[in-house]
C-alpha cells in the first residue's frame, strides 16, 4: 500500500503562485464574489522593533483580502482586477502570537473601478474582537498581461 497525496486546489486562483502568502501563512477561511476572510498568526518575524506587528505585516494581510475580493476564485484568461490604490489606518497593536483575521467586501463596483473595505481585526485577551486596522482599497480591472 503506498501513501500518495493530492494537493487540493487553491481556493483561490491568485494564490496558485503567491509565495508570499505562502510565506505569511495566510489561510483562506472563505472568498466567494465580492468577499473574503483570511486569517494569519502573528509570527515573531512579523513584528516591529517595538514587539508588536510590524504595519506591513498588517497591511499585507488586507492587500491579500483585497485581491481576493476584487478577482473571481476560479481566475479569468481574460483580465485581472488590481489595485489603483489603497490606503489603512492603524487603531491599535497587533499583538504578537494573536491571530489577525482580515475581512473584505465589495462597497461598490461601476464598470472597471471598484472600491473595497477590508478590516483587520484580532481576538482581545478577554476573548472580544478587537480591530486593528481598517484599510480601503480602490481596483481597476485591466486585461490580463501576457
Amino acid at each position: 500500500m503506498t501513501n500518495t497525496q493530492v494537493e487540493e486546489p487553491a481556493p483561490h486562483a491568485i494564490l496558485r503562485n503567491d509565495y508570499a502568502t505562502q510565506w505569511m501563512g495566510i489561510n483562506v477561511v472563505e472568498v466567494r464574489e465580492g468577499r473574503a476572510v483570511i486569517t494569519m498568526e502573528l509570527r515573531p518575524e512579523m513584528l516591529n522593533g517595538f514587539g508588536i506587528g510590524h504595519g506591513g505585516m498588517i497591511f499585507a494581510l488586507a492587500d491579500t483580502a483585497f485581491a481576493l475580493s476584487c478577482n473571481p476564485a476560479e481566475g479569468s484568461d481574460e483580465s485581472i482586477t488590481v489595485a489603483s490604490g489603497a490606503d489603512i489606518n492603524f487603531l491599535r497593536p497587533a499583538i504578537p502570537g494573536r491571530t489577525l483575521t482580515a475581512t473584505g467586501q465589495r462597497v461598490s463596483q461601476q464598470g472597471r473601478s471598484g472600491i473595497y473595505d477590508i478590516t483587520v481585526t484580532q481576538e482581545s485577551s478577554d476573548g472580544s474582537t478587537e480591530v486593528v486596522a481598517e484599510f480601503r482599497g480602490r481596483s481597476r480591472t485591466v486585461p490580463k498581461p501576457r
